[in-house]
């Protein structure tokens, strides 16, 4: 699956960058990169991450910038030590930022669930759930979604390690 799912994605970028056409790209290299992992490739993850956050930097396009944000921090984490997790959290933090700004509700609470989680781990349970509450609290809708699900089973487990 995952790289059938690369390959036409490979293609699709190839087809688009032919015809001269860069709306979109970030998202799909964003797709492309999650392909790359679930093909047990992080590394060639990373790189396309990095490419698809300087596309976006080049044309303006920053639709899903917080998301390559959020995904880059994840990869990082990936590799494991103390310098890692600080460029992980780094890059959540920047997630959480441009997700604000752009008032993307959505990124936000996914870059505050990756924090929460990087943080947890960090034996930061309090700041973790502080982060992450008032964010999830804000929805009023969507509750069967998996990012909600998720923001909630982690919530759940914040609240008791406290």
């Amino acid at each position: 699956m995952g790289e059938q799912r690369k390959r036409f994605l490979l293609e699709s970028l190839a087809a688009l960058q032919q015809m001269g056409h860069t709306l979109w790209r970030p998202n799909l290299l964003g797709k492309l990169a999650a392909a790359c992992v679930h093909a047990g490739r992080t590394d060639e993850a990373l790189t396309v991450i990095r490419e698809a956050l300087d596309v976006a930097s080049r044309t303006g396009e920053q639709e899903h910038v917080a998301e390559l944000h959020r995904q880059m921090g994840e990869l990082l984490l990936r590799r494991s030590g103390p310098l890692a997790e600080a460029e992980a959290e780094e890059c959540f933090h920047r997630s959480l930022e441009v997700a604000r700004r752009q008032d993307a509700r959505s990124w936000e609470l996914r870059a505050a669930t990756s924090v929460a989680r990087l943080w947890s781990a960090q034996g930061k349970s309090r700041q973790a759930w502080q982060l992450l509450a008032p964010i999830y609290d804000r929805f009023t809708g969507g509750f069967d979604t998996q990012d909600l699900q998720d923001a909630k089973v982690l919530l759940g487990a914040l609240s008791s390690q406290q």
